[in-house]
């Protein structure tokens, strides 16, 4: 039986829908928000595997080309390996999700929404998180939701929910923000120096669209959910813990605070592993060493929690507001463009900033509509940064943390009109111990002011944490913590990274592990998080705070130049012969766009600034008493034409060729000489009448003295 509920959002009606689609899976929903729609669905496997410590989800956002009556470029005709946007995606709905499923379910659960509709106005992707909660809500896999989406974006003074992507590009602060009805539990968007008030004011905002949007799931469920799946019962317990706890808790107190993140780990690591040795027999088996394992890790939480809480003291030894030693350096690469080495603590970043020309733009095609993009960032994380052996390659971690750098720098890069280069920047993890991402923010603003990019301000990044006490209520402590470690990301309570500039915020990312957080504290952390920014960017300043005066000798050099839109046809020539001609002999490469910018690309600047005079000679219009460098093309009997802009020739007749009569034109001039030439007159019927320069005294009159012309090199 098909089952709907509604509601309306800024105007526009959401439909969830379950029981004509997908009927087999074990929830599914198709949701249509005015022409955007999206289904999805959610399946578990059959058979539950105990004492599973993580819980095995698999989230696949898709997007169809159809969707917006589009048909996949390139060779293949078909959808293929995920792209970057439906990874990004996949991490929007994971991340709020994940928390709100159990354990002791144990069975592998993969949810997949698919976009079928797209009206290329409204944004799919807050249709989907919609979708996939209310899938999985509906079903009868066991979950602690529902959550729900909502984009807020600032234009001017209003704050706009679920905006158009027109909207979304005339915005000073675009947010996604995902939760249940108990709080926000996730947070990732991007600005344009906004403040921490305004940020607040759109969390806040936010909050009441998603308990509306929770809610809308919950009627959903009374009219089509299914009783939900068992868990898988927890029979096991670990043997001869009190005795085990009370050996190792002592020990493995001082080992959290050692200092130093390896020699910490190999001390975490030897207390372990004498106290396993009194049980060897015991954890010989499978299950037992994993809740061995897990004991220590439980231990290893409140010790890390209680010290915070109780002595305000961190397991490196630093306050709560404390940022780690920081040092930054520039120019380490030679023959990169602009390169830099951050580090702050034991987290340290290789960015390297490389200049390209318009040729190397990425293209997307999407189907919410083609687009270039002249500024990349990539980020890689390899294992060695942490000490690990594995497999080198691009994960979702990787587009996730390099989507969140490259959102923070980008409000901060000159326009393409300003500074017309394409620009990629890459953030080479060569250690980790907390918020690498916020690194790479660090890293690229040092890698692109050495590069010379003219960046609008710097830009630095810190990694916020929270430790709290109980489940996060008004009545409970808490600490918020700067600059937080690996250890505090995985053991606390919110990893909260904020990036921009001295005068304000253009990028962040929340995830919160608990119900929720109060606005009391998000201001304290955005607050904190201010004062961290600015002593980093302090630290960086004394670097490098502005762009160098020049870019690098390797980056290919490009001279931009306007020309009137009816020369462009002159300038590019039948079938582009005057353009290729030009690129051939100045090994440059020339691109004009339809409003009249000409473009040049050259090796070096001599290359560049020759190509430039050549077009200004082939769009400009001859000019009378202008003396030119022109080329002999053709001799006769009676002179000899010379070309003085590509393309205009006119006539030295012999009588203008030297202060002397002479009898024979080849007695002066060979084909293909250049020559000092003057524009003595533009005819009725619009021809040039030439003069040779050294057959013309300073008074313009006739001289009777030969010269003969200098024996110039021929043009290349």
């Amino acid at each position: 039986m098909v089952q709907r509920v509604t509601l309306q959002i800024a105007g526009k009606e959401l439909i969830l829908e379950t029981g004509r689609i997908a009927k087999q899976a074990n929830g599914a929903v198709f949701a249509q928000y005015a022409g955007s729609g999206v289904i999805a669905t959610v399946c578990s496997s059959q058979e539950a595997v105990e004492g599973l410590d993580y819980v095995p989800l698999t989230v696949d956002y898709n997007e169809k080309y159809y969707a917006a009556g589009k048909i996949p470029g390139g060779f293949i005709k078909r959808e293929s390996r995920p792209k970057d946007k439906e990874i990004l995606v996949s991490r929007l709905i994971d991340r709020p999700m994940r928390p709100l499923f159990e354990k002791s379910f144990g069975r592998e659960i993969q949810v997949v929404p698919t976009t079928v509709s797209a009206d290329q106005m409204n944004p799919p992707d807050i249709v989907a998180i919609i979708a996939a909660s209310a899938a999985v809500h509906i079903s009868d896999i066991p979950f602690n939701g529902p959550i729900a989406g909502v984009r807020i974006c600032a234009l001017g003074d209003e704050l706009v929910v679920n905006p158009t992507y027109e909207e979304i590009e005339k915005s000073s602060l675009e947010i996604v923000v995902a939760g249940t009805k108990e709080g926000i539990t996730m947070v990732e968007g991007g600005a344009s120096e906004v403040s921490e008030d305004l940020m607040i004011a759109a969390l806040e905002k936010a909050q009441g669209v998603i308990l509306e949007l929770c809610n809308l799931q919950e009627k959903l469920r009374e009219l089509a959910g299914k009783e939900k799946l068992p868990l898988a019962e927890i029979t096991l317990t670990l043997e001869n813990r009190d005795a085990i706890r009370t050996a190792a808790y002592p020990r493995l107190e001082a080992a959290c605070f050692v200092k130093g993140k390896q020699e910490r780990h190999e001390a975490i690591a030897q207390v372990k592993a004498d106290v396993s040795s009194q049980y060897e027999e015991q954890l010989a088996d499978e299950v037992q060493k994993k809740l061995f394992d897990a004991l220590f890790e439980e231990m290893e939480y409140g010790i890390l929690r209680s010290s915070i809480l109780d002595k305000g003291l961190r397991v490196d030894g630093r306050g709560t507001e404390d940022i780690r030693d920081i040092t930054c350096e520039i120019g380490i690469l030679n023959r990169a463009h602009g390169s830099s080495l951050f580090t702050r603590g034991e987290t340290q970043a290789l960015v390297v900033t490389t200049l390209g020309t318009v040729f190397d733009e990425q293209i997307f095609d999407d189907i919410e509509g083609d687009k270039r993009e002249n500024f990349l960032l990539h980020y890689n994380f390899p294992p060695y940064s942490v000490g690990e052996v594995g497999r080198l390659g691009t994960g979702r971690r990787e587009i996730g943390h390099g989507n969140l750098a490259r959102r923070s720098l980008e409000a901060m890069i000159p326009s393409k009109e300003e500074f017309p280069y394409t620009i990629r920047v890459v953030s080479e993890i060569m250690e980790s111990n907390g918020s690498s991402s916020m690194a790479s923010v660090c890293g690229g603003t040092l890698a692109l002011l050495h590069a010379g990019v003219p960046m609008k301000k710097p830009v630095a990044g810190i990694a916020m944490g929270l430790i709290t006490e109980g489940k996060g209520g008004p009545g409970d402590r808490y600490a918020v913590l700067s600059d937080i470690l690996g250890e505090e990301d995985h053991l606390g309570d919110m990893d909260f990274k904020v990036a921009g500039t001295a005068e304000g915020i253009t990028g962040f990312q929340m995830d919160i592990k608990i119900a929720g957080v109060s606005p009391e504290v998000m201001r304290k952390a955005l607050d904190q998080a201010r004062r961290g920014r600015l002593h980093i960017l302090s630290v960086m300043n004394k670097t490098i705070q502005k762009p160098t005066d020049h870019i690098s000798e390797y980056a290919p050099k490009i001279v931009t130049l306007r020309i009137d839109v009816d020369k462009i046809g002159a300038l590019i020539g039948p079938g582009g012969k005057n353009v290729k001609a030009l690129c051939e002999q100045y090994s440059v490469t020339i691109n004009t766009d339809n409003d009249g910018t000409v473009t040049i690309y050259g090796k070096n600047t001599q290359d560049a600034d020759n190509a430039r005079a050549a077009v200004l000679g082939i769009v400009s219009d001859p000019e009378v008493g202008r003396i030119y460098n022109g080329v002999v093309r053709r001799i006769m009997d009676f002179g000899a034409f010379v070309e003085i802009l590509p393309g205009k020739e006119g006539l030295v007749h012999i009588s203008k060729l030297s202060r002397q009569r002479i009898a024979v034109v080849t007695d002066v001039l060979k084909e293909g000489q250049e020559i000092p030439i003057k524009l003595l007159e533009i005819d009725k019927m619009g021809r040039l009448n030439l003069s040779y320069i050294d057959a013309i005294d300073p008074a313009g009159e006739s001289s009777g003295e030969e010269r003969r012309p200098r024996n110039d090199r021929p043009r290349r």
